[in-house]
């Protein structure tokens, strides 16, 4: 149920802002790299050829929905996600329909602004108006949403026997999230193949290559990189893979020193220069005119029409372009900020979580038995081409572009986690400022240490030593 009363909404987010999130236990450093140990063994699972077949824990799953609970009446679940997710397998109109042909419960989404995803679930979450089920990001919800205070473990379900890689759908040694899949999210560079070969252009290896490529494209009157920089988390793709590359081949604990105070992250002279990088690409005009205006839900349309070649974006757009039209060839490269760079891993996204407060607890969880049936699992596996992560559904023929991706970057080992697997705190303020870099309100060096300022408080807020 979203919430009608504006002024309620403003004064909770502001609330909010102000909260102080507990933790509790070991220290927040020590559960992020548990966290984070466990995405990245996700995305070096992308190298597995298939999954195995058989299991008992399938016979529990498939029993799912002999008509739902209630007494036979319809009951009506929530089920929260951001705009921009939603071609999510997950909410599939043929298989919502299947779901409630087969249990009497209906799925009702709750599509939220993309911008404001964070926000809106933390102000829910805080009033108690809470969605039934919601689609989030594990590393994100840690740090967002209050993982372990709002969302109901889930050890114990029935599919959870049958997962294949349970650390990359945990945290503080607990399920708290479902998916069909372990395939982590890859960041870096989309770009269209039949262009690249039609200019004659090689996969760039640095920025001033990149840069290089850039002017060819211009030159043959396409637009060489879409930036839709409305939704201004899409602002951040470039520099979450960037500073994690440099931090990993330069200073491995850097993260660790911003996250207990001892370091800035002003205090890093070459995050100014990848920021100002990505600035560089928009100021020579190698990208759409209005990026403040344009959003991300516009990016499939620019690739089908061939009016973009590249977009610094995760590889779920080719998953989109690839449900509109099968024959576009895309291809993902790493963010060429500097040389040799790796490709980045994101924490794996779109998991499903369940409120505590749930208002139909059995339902939800009926939902997610539904889902991870190996009949529906095996037809969601076989469709985005996921790497299984249940024993008994079979890892289809990976995709081209995702065969490349084990044998460029992951077997050889060339992935890095992005900075969102080291942050503990909310990045909505951090969007914001890149978004005002490229209004021309700050500088990189500006963005940094407005940034060093909203980080410090909002640690202080978390009470985190050091801050």
């Amino acid at each position: 149920m979203y919430l009608t009363q504006a002024a309620l909404y403003n004064q909770k987010c502001k609330r909010i802002q102000k909260e102080q999130i507990n933790y509790g236990g070991d220290s927040m450093n020590d559960k992020m790299k548990k966290l984070a140990t466990g995405i990245l063994a996700g995305a070096m699972a992308l190298s597995l050829a298939a999954c195995g077949s058989g299991s008992s824990g399938a016979g529990n799953a498939s029993e799912t929905g002999k008509g739902g609970s209630g007494g036979g009446q319809k009951v009506t679940i929530e089920l929260a996600i951001s705009k921009s997710s939603q071609d999510s397998a997950f909410v599939a109109q043929d298989l919502l329909d299947e779901f409630e042909q087969k249990t009497n419960i209906k799925v009702n989404l709750q599509l939220l602004p993309a911008e404001q995803t964070a926000t809106v679930l933390q102000t829910k979450l805080a009033v108690d108006e809470v969605p039934d089920i919601i689609q989030y990001n594990l590393a994100s919800a840690t740090t967002d949403l209050n993982l372990e205070r709002n969302f109901e473990i889930l050890d114990n379900e029935p599919w959870v026997e049958r997962l294949l890689n349970k650390d990359v759908l945990s945290a503080y040694d607990h399920v708290y999230s479902f998916h069909v899949s372990q395939d982590t999210g890859m960041q870096g560079v989309v770009y269209n193949k039949d262009i690249f070969k039609e200019l004659g252009l090689e996969i760039p290896d640095n920025f001033e290559e990149f840069l290089a490529v850039c002017e060819k494209i211009k030159s043959s009157g396409i637009t060489p990189v879409f930036m839709p920089f409305k939704d201004n988390w899409a602002a951040n793709i470039w520099p979450a893979a960037a500073f994690a590359d440099w931090a990993a081949k330069n200073e491995p604990a850097l993260f660790d020193d911003i996250n207990a105070g001892r370091k800035k992250w002003s205090e890093v002279p070459e995050f100014a220069e990848f920021l100002q990088q990505q600035y560089e690409v928009y100021q020579k005009g190698y990208t759409n005119a209005d990026i403040l205006s344009d959003s991300y839900d516009m990016a499939v349309g620019k690739f089908l029409n061939k009016e973009t070649a590249m977009m610094f974006m995760g590889d779920w757009l080719i998953v989109n372009v690839a449900e509109k039209d099968p024959n576009m060839k895309l291809g993902l490269f790493a963010i060429p900020s500097s040389e040799g760079a790796s490709l980045g891993a994101s924490p794996l996204g779109g998991q499903l979580f369940i409120p505590k407060k749930s208002k139909h607890m059995a339902e939800a969880k009926q939902f997610l038995d539904f889902i991870a049936t190996k009949e529906v699992a095996q037809k969601i596996v076989d469709n985005q081409g996921y790497v299984s992560n249940l024993s008994d559904v079979t890892t289809p023929e990976l995709p081209e572009y995702k065969q490349e991706i084990v044998d460029q970057y992951i077997t050889p080992k060339k992935t890095v986690l992005t900075t969102h697997a080291y942050m503990l705190v909310d990045r909505s303020e951090l969007y914001r400022l890149l978004q005002d870099e490229f209004a021309g309100g700050l500088d990189p060096e500006g963005v940094l240490k407005a940034w060093d300022e909203k980080f410090s408080q909002l640690m202080k807020d978390k009470g985190a030593e050091g801050f």
